[in-house]
């Protein structure tokens, strides 16, 4: 987001009866979390065709007192997941559309993609959907480019995401397309959910790296951490935990899942990534910065992790260049 936006960014989030309460609290739990310089970064209104009580697809029921109207005044539409998603509401579909001639930002959590699919906004667009209803968008929208293994897919100022969890990842890449990486991360600490993960993630694997399950090696990974644009060698870990590479290593597989040099190599491309979206540095110098060397080294880990070019994915997730790229309405 361009630094002189300092206004809140107002996001709607549409409640589609019988809607899912997972789907519908996860992006007022995120956004609400958004701290820039002090100030709330996004105020979140949850609005539905009739306000009032709504049906959940689970056993409570819902009180929601804003209309659709919410949505002329949002810079971003969410829409919730509902336990009926293959006949949209009419007026949730108008208001879409109108949302969208205005140039604001839609996205849609699991089933909600139906709905902006039935609205018409995503002809000729890449889209995805909760796997099981990857089949069933193909069948009633063939024009729409399902793309039914991935996390989320953005095209131009539409966005899906699959299902559940995967909500997450589109509220935390929103959040980091308006404020950047560093305060993306922090929501996704405070949140106790992992950071970030790139769209074309399949949906059927787990994060690039499994929870670490012990502390033995914490103090040497705190230290890599700090050193990361140095040589680390294998050598150079087993010396500072004080333990032969052999001992090294199985602590490390047993702790994290991963070989101390996959781990490695995993934390220098965050940071390069981190890199690429908080600075203005030459690939060499993000190169350098995060240890993996030389600019075409950033390059070739960069594409097997992303699908993007260092050049392309610092215009996608900078901070400076972001929004306006996007093409997205911005607030006054």
């Amino acid at each position: 987001m361009h630094p002189e936006v300092l206004a809140m960014l107002r996001v709607a989030v549409v409640a589609s009866p019988p809607v899912s309460m997972f789907n519908l609290a996860i992006p007022e739990l995120l956004f609400d979390k958004v701290r820039v310089d002090g100030d709330p970064g996004y105020q979140v209104v949850i609005c539905a065709p009739d306000p009032g009580p709504v049906p959940t697809t689970g056993a409570l029921e819902l009180h929601v007192p804003h209309g659709l109207e919410a949505l002329r005044e949002a810079d971003t539409v969410i829409v919730a997941g509902t336990g009926e998603p293959f006949a949209p509401d009419p007026r949730v579909l108008e208001a879409l559309r109108e949302s969208a001639a205005t140039g604001v930002r839609i996205a849609s959590i699991c089933s909600g993609a139906f709905s902006l699919a039935e609205a018409g906004l995503l002809k000729g667009r890449k889209a995805t959907t909760y796997w099981e209803h990857a089949e069933e968008m193909r069948r009633r929208h063939p024009d729409v480019d399902v793309r039914g293994d991935v996390l989320y897919a953005q095209d131009g100022q539409f966005l899906t995401s699959s299902g559940y969890a995967a909500g997450i990842d589109l509220c935390l890449h929103i959040i980091r397309t308006d404020y950047g990486a560093a305060v993306a991360n922090e929501v996704a600490r405070l949140a106790l959910v992992a950071p970030v993960r790139p769209g074309g993630q399949t949906q059927f694997t787990r994060t690039p790296l499994p929870p670490e399950r012990g502390t033995a090696c914490a103090d040497t990974r705190g230290w890599a951490m700090r050193n990361l644009d140095k040589p680390l060698t294998l050598t150079d870990l087993a010396r500072h935990a004080g333990v032969s590479v052999r001992t090294l290593t199985r602590r490390f597989h047993a702790e994290s899942g991963v070989s101390p040099l996959q781990w490695l190599l995993h934390q220098r491309i965050e940071r390069a990534r981190e890199l690429l979206e908080t600075t203005r540095l030459s690939m060499d110098q993000v190169a350098a910065a995060s240890g993996l060397g030389t600019a075409d080294s950033l390059r070739a880990h960069l594409v097997r992790r992303t699908g993007l070019t260092p050049s392309a994915y610092r215009a996608q997730f900078s901070r400076h260049t972001a929004a306006s790229a996007a093409g997205m309405k911005q607030p006054a």
